[in-house]
């Protein structure tokens, strides 16, 4: 599945000329729909809008009788009940802006949880193909700054528009009442505030762009170099002064950004207060010849000069609104690229669930691409799909290189024409050299990926008929690489089994080999492991994932049973624990060991994505093809120490 025309680029159209999107009703239309859940409580927002407003109408006019009528007349009362006036308004104001701000709070939060719920939700379904294609600091820009300055353009933008287009209209209505020569003096410099605000809008939504772009890179570099694994590489190689010279030159370029967005406001902010201070001493010039004229009085024209600061003031107000809802709907924008990026692996209408799976599995005619033109990409790829054909992409997984070229080229396959099947019960060995596609079989069968062609079933069915959700229970995987979450090593276990009784994890850890190691923790099954388990050796992090299969209790089990970086010891408990977990299951295994390959009731040979060799360890050796070669090369020296404890089934 691709993009197409109703995706998200139907309600944004590129401007190559002005270097922006064009902002259709479609993309105001999806905007509002935020809003829409707390239609309530922005109705009584508008309305306290309105009565702030009203009220701030009240103090010129009070300044106004103060001058022409209790100070002329020598009023005592009547100047006590204005100077209370004077005190009492602005204490109303203020607590209607507290409810105002109330309401403004809860609107903006609300919409902020709604667009990440959304974001991580729509995130959690892609493939594993998006999130090889995308760096975790864009994910994390998306959710958090994009998001925060969406919330910006609804809670801030929005709001201000609506405050001061009231406070305009009305301040506009009195104006006139009082003198409508005057207000119409004052409205003449209108096309000053206009004229630059278009301008400025095109630049300054430019910049926002730039500065996002700019922020995720900086982002991505922490996230890839603030964990244990990219600290650990950074060391390694010491290259801790070229990481922050690289980071510097990312920040720098989000500070000269930063600058150059404030510069520009400041200028904007300054041309508008030179317009309002024009009209302000236009007004006071002809509206003093009007007094000395006797045309109207002195209290007149102060009320009327504090009505135009209050007419300017939201006059600027809605000529930069328009800037900034132009650039806040920036952020709208990238987060509607996030949720409308298809989701490649998905349930099919019709789909089937089971109660448990027998475990018979089928590849027939099995083809398969890292990268497919129909398949989603990652976000760094939204802007290059938008704009035509593309250059290729190059993709590693599993030692195996897959490039797409330009449109019309031949993918280079990782696996291609693969057929097998496997009863239930069975335990399959793949063999093969480095890149021969291993590791692309154990991410089909699970769907993390679906076949560029042919078809894979379990149970006789169709993979991509059958409900993720019944994929996930009855498929376990324990992967080379072990992660694990940066929490107990209880609560990493209840992943597996929220529900798991304290008796079943430990059932589950006797079996993998490692309660002993648990409970002699100070903490016990209460120790932190540290953020991916880097507190742990790496045997023990693989026995605590298998402990965690064992919990899950899968019927389709799928491993790559790497040990060579493990000591004997370690290594020797490992294989203990996966014979264990074997027992009785469908496996489909990466084999290491020459235990397993012993075990297994069928070895498959792959070179180059293509099934050239299979049968038993004994009928493969007398065929003395490649699997004898990698037999005697990788195989026969481990056959010592690592000798089969039963005799193959």
């Amino acid at each position: 599945m691709g993009f197409h025309s109703g995706g998200w680029f139907a309600y944004i159209r590129y401007d190559e000329e002005r270097d922006r999107p064009e902002v259709s009703r479609a993309l105001l239309q999806r905007v509002m729909a935020y809003a829409r859940p707390y239609w309530g409580q922005v109705a009584l927002m508008v309305g306290l809008i309105i009565l702030t407003s009203l009220f701030n109408l009240i103090p010129p006019l009070l300044y106004r009788d103060l001058l022409d009528n209790a100070l002329p007349n020598r009023d005592t009362s009547r100047l006590n009940l204005l100077a209370l006036g004077v005190i009492g308004i602005p204490i109303l104001v203020g607590l209607i802006g507290v409810a105002q701000r109330l309401f403004g709070a809860r609107i903006g939060e609300g919409i902020i949880c709604d667009l990440r719920q959304a974001l991580y939700a729509h995130m959690q379904r892609m493939s594993l193909r998006f999130f090889t294609h995308t760096r975790t600091g864009e994910m994390m820009s998306r959710l958090n700054n994009d998001v925060i300055g969406a919330q910006r353009a609804v809670t801030g933008t929005m709001v201000n528009i609506i405050t001061n287009l009231i406070s305009l209209v009305s301040t506009l209505v009195i104006m006139l009442s009082l003198e409508w020569r005057l207000t119409l003096l004052g409205v003449t410099i209108l096309p000053l505030f206009i004229v630059p605000a278009r301008r400025v809008g095109r630049v300054l939504r430019r910049v926002a762009r730039e500065q996002m772009a700019h922020n995720a890179e900086m982002n991505a570099q922490m996230n890839e170099t603030l964990n244990v694994s990219g600290a650990l590489l950074v060391k390694i190689f010491g290259r801790e002064r070229d990481e922050m010279e690289r980071f510097s030159e990312r920040a720098s370029r989000v500070r000269d950004i930063g600058v150059r967005q404030a510069l520009i406001g400041r200028w904007f902010f300054m041309g508008l207060g030179l317009a309002g201070a024009l009209g302000t001493a236009l007004i006071f010039w002809l509206g003093g010849h009007m007094v000395l004229r006797g045309t109207f009085t002195v209290g007149t024209i102060i009320a009327f000069g504090a009505y135009l600061t209050q007419l300017y003031g939201p006059l600027s107000a809605l000529t930069n609104a328009r800037v900034e809802f132009a650039t806040s709907l920036v952020s709208f924008e990238r987060v509607f690229e996030v949720l409308d990026l298809p989701v490649e692996i998905d349930d099919r209408p019709g789909a089937v669930s089971w109660e448990k799976a027998k475990g018979h599995v089928r590849f027939e005619k099995v083809s398969f691409s890292y990268v497919d033109e129909d398949s989603a990409m990652g976000l760094a790829d939204v802007p290059r799909f938008s704009r035509g054909p593309q250059a290729s992409f190059v993709l590693s997984k599993g030692g195996t290189a897959a490039t797409l070229g330009k449109e019309g080229k031949e993918p280079r396959w990782a696996l291609r024409d693969l057929s097998f099947e496997i009863r239930p019960g069975q335990l399959v060995a793949l063999v093969g050299p480095s890149g021969a596609g291993k590791t692309s079989i154990t991410y089909l069968l699970p769907r993390l990926y679906d076949p560029t062609e042919g078809h894979i079933t379990v149970d006789g069915h169709d993979l991509c008929n059958i409900k993720l959700a019944s994929l996930a229970r009855d498929i376990g995987m324990v992967t080379q690489e072990t992660f694990l979450l940066h929490d107990t090593i209880r609560a990493n276990l209840l992943y597996a089994k929220p529900d798991a009784t304290p008796a079943e994890l430990e059932a589950a850890c006797r079996t993998a080999n490692i309660h002993d190691f648990i409970v002699d923790l100070p903490e016990g099954y209460d120790t932190v492991v540290g953020e991916r388990g880097y507190r742990l050796s790496g045997g023990e992090r693989q026995r605590i994932a298998i402990a965690r299969i064992i919990l899950k209790d899968p019927r389709i089990l799928i491993l790559d049973e790497a040990t060579s970086h493990l000591d004997s010891q370690s290594e020797a408990l490992i294989q203990q624990a996966l014979e264990s977990v074997m027992e009785g299951r469908t496996s489909l295994v990466i084999a290491h060991r020459l235990s397993t390959i012993l075990s297994a009731d069928q070895i498959l040979v792959l070179d180059g994505g293509r099934l050239v060799e299979r049968g038993t360890h004994t009928d493969l050796l007398a065929q003395d093809g490649m699997y004898a070669s990698l037999y005697h090369t990788q195989f026969r020296d481990k056959g010592v120490s690592s000798s089969p404890t039963s005799t193959p089934r």
